[in-house]
Formats: C-alpha cells, sequence, structure tokens
C-alpha cells in the first residue's frame, strides 16, 4: 500500500490543509485515496472524507494501542491505491508524560511509512534548513522524505527557502503561497465540522486540492509513497475482534439508533461496524429534525458533537426529547459521550434537554483537554464493571453534578476521579472511548438492545 504521513513541526503549519489538499488531489486523479488521521480527533476526517469519499478513520496508539495501529490501517486502506495519514500538532508531540506514544512519530514507524513535513515558512529563510534537519535527525527511525513549504511570501522568498533545503540535503516537494480564501472557520473546539457547511466545505475542499495540484509535485510524493515496505500485519476486523464470546444478537436483530446531523458529528467508523458485526441494525436519525426515534428502535448511541451550538434547536424539537426521556425510562439501553451526555442532561444553557439524568450542563471559559486512562465503576449496557479503557476528554463544558451515584467511569490517569453517570440502562460521560480497543463493549450493548426488543416484542404479545 503506497502511503504517505503528512507531518508537521507543530500545530497551526497547516497539515490539515495539505493532508486534505493532497486526499482531493490525487482523488481527482481517479486514485481511490484511504484518508486517515493520528490521534483522537473527530473533526479532521470529516474533511478527509468529503476529499475521498470514503470514511476518515483515526489512528490513535493512546487509545487503542501500539498493537492496533497498523491493523486498523490495513483495514481502512483496504483496496485502495493510496493511503494519506494526517498528522497530529507537531511530529514528536504526543501523549504527556508518555514519550513518543500517540505521537506522529510513532504512528510513522509503526506504519513503515515515509513523512512529508509541512513547515510554515512565513518568518524564516535560511533558518529552515537548520529546522528540518534537527526533524529529520531527533529520531533515525523516522523517514522524512521531503518537505513542503507553507504560506511562502514571494518568488525570492521560494528561492531562498529551496536553496537552503538543497544545502541540507532535502527535498522539496511543494510550495504553497499564502490563499485566506481556503481558510476553514474554527471555533471554540477546533475547525467547524463538515456536516454544519457541507456546501462550503465542498468549495473549500475543491479549492484546497487547486491549491495542492498547483504547488506540489504529485508524482514526486506518489513516487515517495510507493517506497513505502510491506506491512506483515493481517488487517483487523470487526468480525473477527475480540467480543467477549456469545451469540452477537441471541434475541435477533436490534435496531440501534446512532445520532447524527449537525450536532452530533463525532463518530468512529468503527463503532458501527462493530455494532453491525455484533448482529445489529445501525439506524442514523438527526435530534435537530426527527421527532420520534427510528422504528423499533432497541438500543441508543448518542455520541460527541456541538449540542452547545444548537441548544435551542435541540430544545425546541419536544417531541424526540419526550421520545428519548420515555426509553431510559423504560430500561431502553442508552450509551452517550460528551455531547450525549449534555444532551440527556436536565439542562444545557438554561434551555431544556431530555432530563434523562438529574444535572444541568453549562459552557464555561476552561477547556478541558487529554487522554485519560479509566475503569468501570459500574455495571452498565455498555462495560461490566472492572472494564478498563483508555480514552479522551474534549469539550469547554461542565455538568453539575459531574458524576451521579453510580459513577460510569473512575479515572486513574492522570488524575484520579470518579465521572459520568449509570442509571438503569443509561451509560453516559464525557469520555470519547475507541471502541476497537475493547471490542466487548460493541457485543455487550448490542445484547442489551437485543434483550429490549425482545422484551418489548414479548410484552405486545401478551396483551389482551
Amino acid at each position: 500500500m503506497p502511503r504517505l504521513v503528512v507531518a508537521a513541526p507543530s500545530s497551526g503549519s497547516g497539515k490539515t490543509t495539505v493532508a486534505t489538499g493532497l486526499m482531493a488531489a490525487f482523488a481527482e486523479r481517479g486514485l481511490a485515496v484511504s484518508p486517515h488521521k493520528a490521534g483522537p480527533d473527530y473533526i479532521d476526517p470529516g474533511y478527509h472524507a468529503l476529499a475521498t469519499g470514503r470514511p476518515g478513520r483515526n489512528l490513535d496508539a493512546f487509545m487503542c494501542g501500539p498493537e492496533l495501529v497498523a491493523p486498523l490501517f490495513a483495514h481502512g486502506a483496504a483496496g485502495c491505491d493510496l493511503a494519506v495519514v494526517e498528522g497530529v500538532m507537531g511530529l514528536y508531540d504526543g501523549a504527556a508524560g508518555r514519550g513518543e506514544l500517540a505521537s506522529t512519530a510513532q504512528v510513522a514507524k509503526l506504519l513503515r511509512a515515509p513523512v512529508v513535513l509541512v513547515v510554515d515558512a512565513s518568518s524564516q529563510s535560511r533558518s529552515v534548513a537548520a529546522l528540518v534537519h534537527g526533524f529529520a535527525s531527533f529520531d533515525p527511525q523516522v523517514r522524512l522524505g521531503g518537505v513542503i513549504l507553507n504560506k511562502v511570501g514571494s518568488d525570492r522568498h521560494e528561492v531562498m527557502l529551496r536553496e537552503a533545503l538543497e544545502e541540507a540535503g532535502m527535498p522539496v516537494l511543494g510550495v504553497l503561497r499564502r490563499a485566506p480564501q481556503v481558510a476553514t472557520p474554527s471555533r471554540h473546539l477546533g475547525l467547524v465540522p463538515v456536516a454544519e457547511r457541507h456546501a462550503d466545505a465542498l468549495a473549500a475542499v475543491a479549492a484546497l486540492a487547486e491549491q495542492v495540484r498547483a504547488g506540489c509535485d504529485l508524482d514526486a510524493l506518489m513516487a515517495l509513497a510507493r517506497t513505502a515496505p510491506p506491512l506483515s500485519c493481517e488487517p483487523w476486523s470487526p468480525a473477527t475482534a475480540r467480543t467477549g464470546g456469545g451469540d452477537a444478537a441471541p434475541y435477533g436483530r436490534p435496531v440501534i439508533a446512532v445520532a447524527g446531523g449537525p450536532a452530533f458529528t463525532f463518530s468512529y467508523a468503527e463503532h458501527a461496524e462493530l455494532l453491525t458485526a455484533a448482529g445489529a441494525e445501525v439506524v442514523t436519525f438527526d435530534p435537530l429534525r426527527d421527532e420520534a426515534l427510528p422504528e423499533g428502535t432497541g438500543g441508543l448511541v448518542i455520541g460527541g458533537g456541538f449540542p452547545e451550538v444548537y441548544a435551542p434547536e435541540l430544545s425546541a424539537n419536544a417531541p424526540l426529547r419526550a421520545a428519548v426521556s420515555a426509553f431510559a425510562a423504560a430500561g431502553g439501553p442508552v450509551a452517550a459521550e460528551c455531547a450525549g451526555l449534555l444532551y440527556l442532561a436536565r439542562s444545557l444553557d438554561g434551555k431544556p434537554m431530555c432530563g434523562v439524568l438529574d444535572a444541568d450542563a453549562r459552557m464555561s471559559e476552561r477547556l478541558t483537554l487529554g487522554y485519560r486512562e479509566a475503569v468501570a465503576v459500574s455495571d452498565s449496557s455498555l462495560a461490566a464493571a472492572g472494564t478498563r479503557l483508555r480514552g479522551h476528554e474534549f469539550h469547554r463544558t461542565v455538568i453539575e453534578p459531574g458524576a451521579g451515584a453510580a459513577p460510569a467511569w473512575g479515572f486513574t490517569h492522570p488524575e484520579r476521579r470518579v465521572e459520568g453517570f449509570v442509571q438503569h440502562a443509561v451509560h453516559a460521560s464525557y469520555l470519547h472511548t475507541h471502541w476497537a480497543a475493547e471490542p466487548s463493549v460493541a457485543r455487550r450493548f448490542a445484547q442489551a438492545a437485543a434483550a429490549r426488543t425482545a422484551a418489548v416484542r414479548d410484552a405486545a404479545a401478551a396483551r389482551p
């Protein structure tokens, strides 16, 4: 599989611009391009999917373990002509205090992939050679194959940069000029997701492809990608992943409703794949527009997103809020992460939500961000008590209280605290998790949904 990792010395250098532009430019050539993102980011993969027509997939060595990075990559890239992996933060930045763990450099080494370094050259000339030399020599196992210079100011500036890098023996694979017209808008948690600006996002991706086509040597980049040696791993498969045993859906094929639409855009493709492999029928619904849960819903998954941006609209959809509340009150299994937690609260920024949880949420000035090591405190429809998972928090909201009488998780690192809510069959928490790391949670949830579906069916059949 020809493959490239797009990295940078730091955040803000232009990784997303270059990676998305490369994906789109190669896709326009008729290649099947597999898009990937190092780390836990949900938003960039949306732009990657728009550029390639394939699901954007994450490669996170902290949440899934280094041993799953290559298999998950091989699963996502199956049948493609090229894979492009966008890095996270700076090339060597990873989980705090854990060395290279979860860094772009570690992902590149695990994939045996050449790295293209995107350098913001706006405030330097010859110094670019010293910068690139340092990144190329810091870890000999990371193969830096070339540089793409971003935010170059003029022809003269480009000449000075190229001369400096030629002295350093580093190929220049592209030069991009400042182009604010293709910038994508941001807000409190990063880029605005594709689902909220689809038409504008399509235009932005097309402009990025044009910019990359004009400024980068696509043939040289493809030649570099082809230097990646074969991977020796078997592709990850949701059908054969370790899932805790037992029939996938011993009570029949349950419908699991997954929240989507502009307010709930955060999800990993592997979650739906695991639920499907566990025997469920996954159906997406939009809490902004749909006034009822999908017919026959036996389980409800409400992932991350931006409910704080859409609080008035979510609150105005009273029929759906009532349906979610009734489903949870009747014992329906619910798995809610971050945005889902806020939606299940009594209120969000003063606007009524579903009222499943006796808790109120609001926006705050404080950003909560970082990896977490967690253990399930209470038995739930999602995880048995004692189940250990690694996850990620990323939010600017707070919920009060922060944990219920039966908390969802106990965090063991980097701080010790309990968090989230387990009540009846509801599991709600701020923690984002990647189920490929512990596929048993998907099967457990599918089985709970199937049992719920069977109970409703049997109760209906027993009525006179």
